[in-house]
C-alpha cells in the first residue's frame, strides 16, 4: 500500500546539493537558518501600487487552497519597490540545512574582463560633496551613495559558478540568486550576491533585524584589522551613522512589537572584505496573524532603512535620485521569503550584482553625513565591491 500524501516523509536534502542543483532561473536564498531552493512558478504575486504583504498574503492562502503544500512567496524587490518586484510563488521549494564552511572555489581564470566605472570616482567623490551641502545646510543628516561597475567578459558568465563561490567564501552570509529578467531584456538576468544584511527574520512572535552602518576594509593582516577594528569601534563619525540607522530600524519594528531589545552599543562583525558596527535587535510581535506583521509585511515597512537610504528617507531619497546616475535597480532592495504561517527572512541586496550574459553589474554604497570625506568614502564603494570581485576573479576595479 502507498503512504498517503499527507503523512509521506519529505526527502532529505543537504545544503550543497541544492547549491550543486540550482541553474539560472531557479530562486536560491541561505543564511545560518537554512537553504531554500525554489523551481518553477505557481501564481505570480502582483501588488499593483498596494501592499506586497497583503498581496503575498492572498496569493499564499489560494495556493495552499488549490493543494500546494506549504508554499511560500520568494524573490526579490527593488530599491525602489514599485519599480522593481519579482514575487513569486514556487511550484516546488525543497530545503536543506545552512551551508558548510568549505574552502570556495576559485574564479575561473583566463576571463578577460572590461570595467566601466558608473560614475568615474571623480564624479562620486564630487557628488559626495554636494550631499556634504545638503547635510551642513541641513536638509539632511544622511544619504547613502552608490555607484556602479559594468564589467564586460569576453565570455557568458556562469552564475552556478558563480553562486557556489560565493556561497562557500562565505556560508555565514545571506547567498542569493534569483531571476530578474524584465520584459524587453535581450537575455535572461539573475541577481546574485552574499549580503552580510539581515533585514528582517521572524520565526513565530520572534522577529530580529541587524542593521549595519559604519564600515572599515579588512586587510587580512591581524595587527592592522585590530587597529581598523579599535578605529571603528571609537569613530564619532561611524557610530553616529550607525545610530542613526539603528534607531531608525527599533522605531519601525516598535509599532509590531509588544517587547523590544535593542543593544546599547554596536559591535563589530566581518566579512572576509569588510569590518561592519551591527547592532542585533529582537523583538516579540504583538499579533502574529496580522498579514502586515508576516515577515514580508515587516521587511515592507522597514525598506529602505537608513542603511541603504538615509535621514530623513523622503529628502534622502530626492537627494539619491538627483546625484545618482544610474538606477539602483534591485542594489538595495531586498531578497528573501515568507511562509504561509508569516514566518521568513529577508536581506538587504547589498555584495550584489545583476547579471545578463556577458555583463555584471556591480552596485556599492556609503553613507554620507557630517564629517564624511569623498575620498575615504570613495576607497570604501571600491573595498564592498572586493566580495563580487574576487569571486569573479578580477584582481582590481574601480
Amino acid at each position: 500500500m502507498s503512504i498517503p500524501a499527507l503523512v509521506r516523509p519529505r526527502p532529505v536534502y543537504r545544503a550543497a546539493d541544492l547549491l550543486a542543483a540550482y541553474l539560472p532561473g531557479s530562486l536560491f536564498f541561505s543564511s545560518s537558518r537554512g537553504t531554500l531552493l525554489a523551481d518553477g512558478v505557481h501564481a505570480r504575486v502582483r501588488p499593483g501600487s498596494g501592499s506586497q504583504a497583503l498581496a503575498a498574503a492572498a496569493a499564499l492562502d489560494a495556493a495552499l487552497a488549490a493543494g500546494l503544500p506549504e508554499p511560500v512567496v520568494a524573490g526579490a524587490v527593488g530599491f525602489r519597490p514599485f519599480d522593481r518586484t519579482g514575487l513569486v510563488v514556487p511550484a516546488v521549494v525543497r530545503r536543506a540545512e545552512a551551508p558548510a564552511a568549505v574552502r570556495a572555489p576559485d574564479a575561473e581564470s583566463g576571463t578577460s574582463w572590461t570595467v566601466t566605472p558608473r560614475p568615474e570616482g571623480a564624479r562620486y567623490a564630487d557628488a559626495v560633496r554636494r550631499a556634504l551641502e545638503l547635510i551642513d545646510r541641513g536638509d539632511l543628516h544622511k544619504v547613502v551613495l552608490a555607484r556602479s561597475l559594468e564589467l564586460t567578459a569576453d565570455a557568458p558568465v556562469w552564475v552556478p559558478a558563480l553562486l557556489a563561490r560565493l556561497v562557500r567564501a562565505d556560508p555565514a552570509a545571506y547567498g542569493f540568486a534569483v531571476d530578474v529578467t524584465a520584459p524587453g531584456d535581450p537575455a535572461p538576468r539573475t541577481l546574485v550576491g552574499a549580503s552580510p544584511e539581515l533585514l528582517v527574520s521572524r520565526r513565530g512572535a520572534t522577529v530580529v533585524a541587524n542593521p549595519l552602518a559604519g564600515s572599515a576594509p579588512r586587510s587580512g593582516d591581524p595587527a592592522v584589522d585590530r587597529e581598523r577594528v579599535a578605529r571603528l569601534r571609537a569613530s564619532t563619525k561611524d557610530l553616529g551613522e550607525h545610530a542613526h540607522t539603528a534607531g531608525q530600524v527599533a522605531e519601525v519594528l516598535g509599532r509590531f512589537c509588544v517587547d523590544l531589545e535593542v543593544p546599547a552599543e554596536p559591535e563589530v562583525i566581518g566579512t572576509p572584505t569588510m569590518w561592519h558596527l551591527s547592532t542585533r535587535i529582537t523583538g516579540r510581535l504583538a499579533d502574529p496573524t496580522d498579514p502586515a506583521a508576516s515577515a514580508l509585511g515587516l521587511a515592507e515597512a522597514l525598506h529602505p532603512t537608513p542603511a541603504v537610504c538615509g535621514v530623513p528617507a523622503a529628502g534622502a531619497l530626492a537627494a539619491i535620485a538627483d546625484l545618482e546616475p544610474e538606477d539602483r535597480g534591485y542594489y538595495a532592495g531586498m531578497v528573501g521569503w515568507t511562509g504561509h504561517d508569516g514566518d521568513g527572512e529577508w536581506a538587504v541586496t547589498i555584495r550584489s550584482a545583476e547579471v545578463a550574459d556577458r555583463t555584471v553589474r556591480l552596485s556599492a554604497g556609503a553613507g554620507i553625513v557630517a564629517g564624511s570625506d569623498p575620498a575615504a568614502e570613495l576607497a570604501e564603494t571600491s573595498a564592498k565591491f572586493g566580495t563580487l570581485l574576487r569571486a569573479l576573479g578580477v584582481e582590481e576595479a574601480g
